[in-house]
């Protein structure tokens, strides 16, 4: 019935051409469901539209009942459009002013069919979707899988031999898609239904055949159809062919085959139709013009442009501050009235003396009593998903969960971190003099720069749309286009078309070394001589970045738990180069905020979509280590160390001598002789306190007094050593010896350590292993077990902190919800929902 040879479909694109479709040859029974599935890009879209007659090849052939399309004209494909196939898009396509009627029978009315015929066949095909008490209604008086089911009856109602649906299910919960499918299912049994999708599972459960593609080809069939045989040896579909053929000349001997058409009347009566639906705006203008009050107009057109200027105000601003409800909230007033305070006392007292005032204490008891409430937003979200009072006074939600996305880029010198100011920040803990901009802990580096955000979560439209609507007039796109896949994201620019140096550096298109002369210069002191830069519309959307999930920096370390990897730059380089470890993410287009626009709901440098958002939680649910966390909430799966019970057991002497002993049992000879020359080589605390006497006693002070000046210059790294001198022959005799003890330890520790080395050199490794077994002392038991060298019984996380480095997220229970209020009034009503909702 329907053949597609060698087909190829190329695009002009610039100076160059894009190959969607490359040698696709394939054949569809008469009656079956086949699926269509593959990444964006792959070339499904494009197919459809060569089968249905939308699109052209470049080469190959399209054969229809036995019939080359390679020649047909324009009128040719009009033909075959209308009789023979019918389109189910994921937008509907639907006509807002006609009524459920109309539209199915337009179909009918381009075809030329008479008034009666259309609306009988129209209604007709409206039951066999069950859709017959709603033909009166317009389409936005129904619901997303309502106006499917209509545009499947505008596709069915010609009786078209192929039906072809492109994502119909894309814009629909689970529910309503489930419908949908069941109601193409029963199509598909007398005709052929050709759907495009990219939910394998629906494509499973439903068709009967699966096509994969791939770059434009395709990889596999799961139900291939070649033809079949009669005993002579010619197919089937030839000898049908053949018959049809046959049966086609026969009948255009007797009559031209119909084409396309409609009568003038039905034309012009479309024509009013639509006229009608502006009929208000068309009846006041003629009588405006009629009766001359033209004022009148003019008052009402300036109070029309001042409110619409006040709702764009209003909507903007609203936009800028939506209600936001956060996971945790912490009380603070018993802080702040404590610090407001001053720290006047209400006690009268005599004002001979001077007193205490119980400040600090004051400050820390308010502290310790900071009441942190934590909001059970999973319920909330159910909420707000379902009662319409609420969702009456409300324009958008917003979900959010945890830190966002983590996102990973390469700078123009090839460094790999992650595109984060903040992250960008660690790179700089090691520079010195830095302070508190580059020293310190990761959280004392980014104390400054945690509020500067480089990524942000674009608000999410209705019916799945990616982008809201709201966006869209705020910001205007001046190249590419929005997101409309889940991988693309777009950069926010400034009304100068700038980004802030600090997002240049966190987004790699400045290098991290800029970054760091740059903090290296303001430390110093000296005034920036770095350059100011621009790039290209172009450079900008082919910069790289890559999405690589927290669960993924985990990989197997080969004894049964799991390594970061990520903390070496080998490591880095092969999650960033693995295509099944990072997500690319493609930066689509460039927006500017509109000059029109009061506020822009915006404040990051780079936007991505809520389905990225979505794709990473589904993807960090499935991971491997993940899933073996979430089995075993008893055993930390990256050390493989069960955690710690709430209380640890204080353990006897006896009891640790016992554990490292254990412990011993589990070494290789090797092993056994390196921790046996570190416990010999390590002191113990009375050795120290002896040697420490016996040196005070029998070494002259003076030699003493210039062991100590030697050690003060040297951990000063210089300095005026006769001023140390003054300073020492001013101490006490108790408070010099304390100086020296302090000064002698260490000095004792090294030496202790250096002799016992030499020593210990020139043991076997054999007989120093035997030796940890039976030398030991009960106090180096215990003094081994109290040191970092005894390895740990239990893990150092939690169950909770290991779900929360992996990035864990429940979809349906954020850590923050924003609500954009349709108007300022609906603010209040909002919280009176909720003081509802909270009783």
């Amino acid at each position: 019935m329907l053949k597609l040879k060698n087909i190829r479909k190329v695009y002009d694109a610039g100076d160059g051409s894009v190959v969607a479709l490359q040698g696709v040859t394939i054949r569809f029974r008469k009656s079956e469901f086949v699926s269509i599935l593959g990444q964006s890009g792959c070339g499904k879209t494009t197919l459809l539209n060569i089968i249905g007659g939308l699109d052209q090849y470049t080469a190959g052939d399209l054969v229809i009942n036995g019939k080359s399309t390679r020649f047909f004209n324009d009128k040719d494909w009009d033909t075959y459009r209308n009789h023979s196939v019918g389109f189910v898009f994921q937008s509907y396509n639907l006509i807002p002013h006609q009524s459920v009627l109309s539209n199915v029978e337009l179909a009918l009315t381009i075809s030329g069919v008479s008034r009666g015929e259309r609306r009988r066949r129209a209604i007709a095909a409206l039951e066999r979707v069950g859709l017959k008490d709603q033909i009166h209604k317009k389409p936005n008086q129904m619901s997303g899988g309502q106006m499917q089911r209509v545009a499947i009856a505008r596709a069915i109602v010609n009786d078209p031999e192929i039906l072809l649906a492109d994502e119909p299910t894309g814009a629909l919960d689970t529910a309503t898609s489930v419908q949908i499918m069941d109601l193409l299912r029963e199509i598909a049994k007398d005709r052929l239904v050709i759907m495009v999708t990219h939910n394998p599972d629906i494509a499973k459960e439903y068709s009967t055949r699966i096509i994969r593609l791939r770059d434009g080809s395709i990889i596999s069939d799961s139900n291939p159809y070649s033809g079949e045989k009669r005993l002579d040896g010619e197919s089937i579909e030839a000898y049908r062919e053949r018959v049809a053929d046959g049966y086609r000349r026969a009948s255009e001997a007797k009559k031209k085959k119909k084409k396309a058409s409609m009568s003038f009347f039905t034309a012009l009566s479309l024509s009013f139709k639509n006229l009608m639906t502006k009929k208000t705006r068309t009846l006041l203008t003629a009588f405006a013009g009629s009766i001359g009050i033209i004022g009148i107009a003019l008052i009402l057109s300036v109070s029309t442009g001042v409110q619409t200027y006040i709702d764009k105000v209003q909507e903007d601003t609203l936009s800028s501050y939506p209600i936001t409800i956060n996971k945790e909230n912490a009380d603070l007033s018993g802080l702040v009235t404590t610090l407001m305070g001053g720290g006047e006392s209400e006690t009268v007292r005599d004002l001979d003396k001077v007193y205490e005032n119980s400040v600090v204490f004051e400050m820390m008891n308010s502290i310790a009593s900071i009441d942190v409430e934590e909001n059970n937003l999973a319920a909330f979200k159910k909420f707000l998903d379902t009662n319409e009072e609420i969702r009456s006074y409300i324009s958008a939600i917003q979900y959010s969960y945890g830190d966002g996305i983590t996102v990973y880029t390469k700078d123009e010198n090839g460094e790999i971190y992650r595109a984060e100011l903040s992250a960008l920040m660690e790179l700089t803990s090691s520079m010195p003099g830095m302070g508190m901009l580059g020293g310190g802990s990761a959280s004392g580096s980014n104390m400054m720069f945690d509020s500067f955000g480089v990524w942000e979560e674009l608000l999410g439209g209705e019916n799945g749309e990616l982008v809201n609507g709201l966006l869209r007039e705020q910001y205007d796109v001046i190249y590419g286009d929005w997101p409309k896949n889940y991988n693309e994201i777009v950069l926010v620019v400034n009304e100068n078309n700038e980004i802030s140096d600090m997002a240049l550096y966190a987004l790699g298109l400045k290098s991290a070394d800029d970054f760091k002369n740059a903090l290296k210069q303001f430390a110093t002191g000296k005034e920036s001589d770095i350059s100011e830069k621009s790039w290209t519309y172009e450079e900008i959307c082919a910069h790289t970045y890559k999405m690589i999930l927290n669960a993924d920096l985990y990989q197997p370390d080969g004894k049964g738990g799991y390594v970061d990897i990520s903390a070496t730059p080998q490591g880095m380089e092969y999650l960033y180069s693995n295509e099944d470890l990072s997500t690319e993410l493609k930066v689509v287009g460039i927006i500017r905020k509109n000059p029109d626009a009061v506020a822009g709901m915006l404040s990051g440098s780079i936007a991505y979509t809520a389905d990225l958002t979505q794709y990473m939680i589904r993807e960090t649910a499935d991971s491997a280590i993940v899933k073996a966390q979430l089995a075993d909430p008893n055993v930390d799966v990256i050390t493989g160390l069960p955690f710690a019970p709430a209380e640890l057991p204080e353990l006897t002497d006896e009891e640790k001598e016992a554990a490292v002993r254990a412990y011993f049992e589990t070494l290789s000879p090797k092993e056994k002789a390196e921790v046996f020359t570190l416990i010999a080589s390590t002191p113990t605390q009375a050795y120290i306190d002896m040697a420490v006497q016996q040196a005070l006693s029998s070494t002259p002070r003076p030699q003493l007094i210039e062991t100590l000046i030697a050690a003060y210059l040297k951990e000063m790294g210089g300095g005026d050593a006769d001023q140390i001198r003054a300073y020492i022959n001013g101490l006490s005799d108790e408070e010099l010896d304390k100086m020296l003890a302090s000064a002698l330890a260490p000095m004792i520790v090294e030496r202790y350590k250096a002799e016992q080395e030499v020593l210990l050199k020139k043991i076997p490794d054999e007989q120093k292993a035997e030796m940890l077994d039976s030398a030991l002392t009960v106090e180096q038991y215990i003094l081994f077990y109290d040191s970092d060298a005894m390895p740990s019984a239990y893990s150092d996380s939690t169950y909770e902190e290991n779900l929360e480095l992996l990035y864990y997220i429940d979809g349906e229970s954020p850590t923050k919800i924003n609500i954009f209020a349709t108007a300022f009034e609906y603010k209040d009503k909002i919280a009176e929902c909720i003081e509802r909702y909270n009783k």
